[in-house]
């Protein structure tokens, strides 16, 4: 036994030398790729402006004049437009779907500087639409994939990377230098921070959104004034004072996103961007608005006119309540200001099953799959049946058992063979609670005699405890 103990200790310390170099050489490879990274981009500067340099009077190196010529001679821009955009200092939080076209065409205008700010790294599922990012960049931080990109696009902007999530304690810090803030986010509770902070900065704010088919467009803070002037732009507390139901929220993970959805969104915040950067302060800002896209409808733009700034608003009005102080300590807690939004448990154990304990169970079975049709054709069970769960929450509960006051969705050989077990499941066992609890209320149970379980974990856990091809979409 001793001998046993000994041998397992000599192998915990082995694999954690192990993991300490394999961590050492990680750094090494990064410290690596980034000084490789900075002599190539080096090289492509020196190499463009090798002969270019300012001359005389001229403001801009020869080889500025022909790489922003032609946006210079729009009459919007001009050169004085050029230099401010020169000058400007952006910050983009989201390396995403929103994030990547928004950079790519800020870094292609001109942009002085250019932060990005993120802590994920590259996925396969991303390179659909998050267009700065390729193949051989997964598993890489999105941050560092994205600049490689952008310097080579165009190597005089400086860039700054940010290799964060962000957090409240150090979003001031990070948008303190900035003089232009863009939400690329995809969650209200990294919104609010990012508004909350905007405004206490005096930061103008560039906020969209995406999902499906949708977007939505909305230029904040601007122009930014203290708190309790009215002058000031709107902020993203004052056209959505109250967070949505956290069970309300959708990502683009389970609702799923056209590229060319999101990728409409980030190239409109790059030109609200440039617009704001480069207006000149007596023609005022634009009248603040919401632009709702529509991928299938006609026609696809919508604008909604929005109220100015609300005259009881925490951030932006006279009795403000958030402060700086505030956000930078963590009292402001964004995430229970807007509530969980991660997977609940709302069944027992005895009404939840493993895929692995499915497999046991007798054949004689009915299996209800409550994904979307769309998800239902990429792939199911053999012999599952697909109910969607929107159908099913789009009816009313009852609780008789009589069956004709049942719902139209509800085969009739569900309901009347009663002595078979039923069983639900979906994409990650969300869904499939809600779905159990629903047919129980709707009596399917027969008050507790017939079994009605989900699978817990949903197609996740099924491809990892019994089938590792099940696709992964």
């Amino acid at each position: 036994m001793e001998g046993l103990e000994n041998k397992s200790a000599s192998l915990r310390t082995e694999i954690a030398a192990t993991e300490a170099q394999l961590a050492k050489l990680k750094r090494e490879l990064q410290e690596a790729e980034e000084a490789t990274l900075r002599n190539r981009t080096q090289n492509v500067t020196d190499a463009v402006t090798n002969g270019h340099q300012t001359r005389g009077n001229w403001p801009l190196s020869g080889e500025e004049y022909q790489r922003y010529g032609r946006q210079m001679i729009v009459a919007q821009v001009g050169l004085q437009g050029q230099l401010k955009l020169r000058d400007a200092r952006v910050l983009i939080v989201g390396a995403g779907g929103l994030g990547c076209p928004a950079a790519l065409y800020l870094a292609g205008a001109g942009v002085g500087t250019l932060g990005l700010v993120d802590g994920d790294t590259v996925e396969s599922s991303n390179l659909h639409r998050q267009v700065l990012h390729r193949s051989k960049n997964v598993g890489k931080l999105k941050v560092d994939s994205a600049l490689e990109y952008l310097r080579e696009l165009n190597p005089h902007p400086t860039y700054i990377a940010h290799r964060t999530h962000l957090v409240p304690q150090e979003a001031p810090d990070i948008f303190r230098d900035y003089d232009l803030i863009l939400d690329c986010t995809d969650n209200p509770a990294t919104r609010y921070l990012i508004s909350d902070t905007a405004v206490l900065l005096g930061k103008p704010l560039v906020s969209a959104s995406a999902l499906r088919t949708e977007g939505q467009l909305m230029v904040l803070n601007n122009p930014p004034r203290p708190a309790g002037d009215k002058t000031g732009g709107p902020c993203y507390r004052c056209v959505f004072p109250k967070p949505p139901p956290a069970n309300s929220i959708t990502s683009c993970a389970d609702g799923g996103i056209l590229g060319p959805v999101v990728g409409t969104m980030g190239v409109l915040q790059a030109l609200e961007a440039i617009k704001v950067l480069t207006s000149n302060a007596a023609d005022g800002a634009s009248p603040p608005s919401l632009l709702i896209f529509s991928a299938y409808s006609s026609p696809q733009f919508r604008t909604i006119k929005l109220r100015s700034r609300r005259p009881n608003c925490a951030v932006c009005s006279a009795d403000a309540s958030v402060t700086l102080g505030g956000v930078r300590s963590g009292s402001m807690d964004y995430v229970f200001f807007c509530g969980t939004t991660g997977p609940e448990d709302v069944l027992s154990p005895e009404e939840r099953i493993t895929p692995l304990e499915y497999q046991k169970t007798a054949a004689d079975r009915h299996v209800i799959d409550v994904r979307e049709k769309v998800q239902f054709d990429i792939c199911s069970l053999e012999n599952s049946i697909n109910i969607p769960i929107s159908t099913i929450l789009a009816s009313a509960a009852r609780r008789d058992t009589d069956d004709s006051s049942l719902p139209a969705w509800l085969p009739s050989t569900i309901v009347a063979d009663f002595n078979h077990p039923i069983y639900v499941v979906c994409r990650q066992g969300n869904d499939s609670q809600t779905a159990v609890r629903r047919l129980k209320e709707l009596g399917l149970d027969r008050r507790g005699e017939r079994v009605i379980v989900d699978l817990k974990g949903g197609f996740s856990s099924w491809r990892e405890q019994v089938d590792p091809d099940w696709p992964d979409y």
